[in-house]
């Protein structure tokens, strides 16, 4: 309550500010602010809620919108240039259960694990890239960034309201979500109910990545580019709506409604 209090609070300072601020081109431009990070923070909140946390996410956006640019540098057209972007979400999505394994299977640190791929997918990135800038993709790339499904509402935030609803299902009305919670408040007590906790990380951390990965076309179409620090200090910003929204750093509490509403006060 207090969180969408400050939020309302925003918007009426902002419009009092600005008589533009209320005008609907301006707050469907806002959204532009949020929405990749918005996306990924669905999943990273429900891993936060089971006690783990990834902090490659950003690296693993400069790492995927790195091969779409050079798919692109090759000539790749708009289709299968989109096919590619599913592909990398797809290799996010395994990057994702990378640091799972690393995490469940030696009982280490998600901190540090995810640390060190951070810091080993954006070197990838950097040896890759240089100082270069890729931006050879088509025009029609550009849509999934800066498209609009139906009047002001663009094709990003779309996807983020269909995903909002789904992740918000999935941990609000599903055995899963229910099994999230319960990793999170005790995961030895978890184990002893029945539930495959390691298991159950690794498809949480699997979803971060894919939600990386989806994010990455996003933003890689949006900018019309790629350089090696895209989406610096994102995985901060990410980790920062979730607990803003409410979820329990330690695990074991939060929930969907408050991450969106900290993902529109930010942005």
């Amino acid at each position: 309550g207090f969180l969408l209090a400050v939020t309302l609070a925003v918007f009426v300072v902002n419009a009092l500010a600005s008589p533009y601020f209320l005008n609907i081109w301006n707050l469907s431009d806002a959204t532009f602010n949020f929405t990749e990070k918005a996306i990924i923070v669905l999943p990273m909140a429900m891993l936060i809620i089971a006690r783990e946390i990834d902090l490659s996410v950003a690296s693993t956006i400069a790492l995927s919108s790195t091969v779409m640019g050079f798919c692109a540098a090759a000539g790749v057209d708009t289709p299968l240039l989109v096919c590619v972007g599913l592909g990398v979400g797809l290799l996010c999505g395994l990057c994702g259960l990378f640091n799972g394994i690393l995490v469940t299977r030696f009982n280490l640190s998600s901190i540090v694990i995810t640390i060190g791929t951070m810091s080993l997918y954006r070197g990838i990135t950097y040896i890759l890239l240089g100082d270069q800038a890729l931006n050879s993709y088509p025009e029609s790339f550009a849509w999934f960034g800066q498209g609009y499904v139906w009047g002001a509402l663009s094709f990003e935030f779309a996807l983020f309201i269909v995903l909002a609803a789904l992740f918000a299902f999935v941990l609000h009305r599903t055995n899963f979500g229910r099994r999230t919670y319960a990793i999170g408040n005790n995961p030895t007590g978890a184990w002893y109910s029945g539930i495959n906790v390691k298991r159950h990380n690794l498809i949480l951390f699997a979803l971060v990545g894919l939600m990386s990965g989806l994010a990455s076309v996003l933003l890689t179409s949006r900018l019309g580019s790629t350089r090696p620090t895209i989406a610096m200090g994102w995985e901060l910003a990410v980790v920062t709506m979730a607990v803003l929204g409410g979820v329990n750093i330690l695990g074991g509490s939060g929930s969907m409604v408050g991450v969106i509403i900290a993902a529109f006060l930010m942005g």
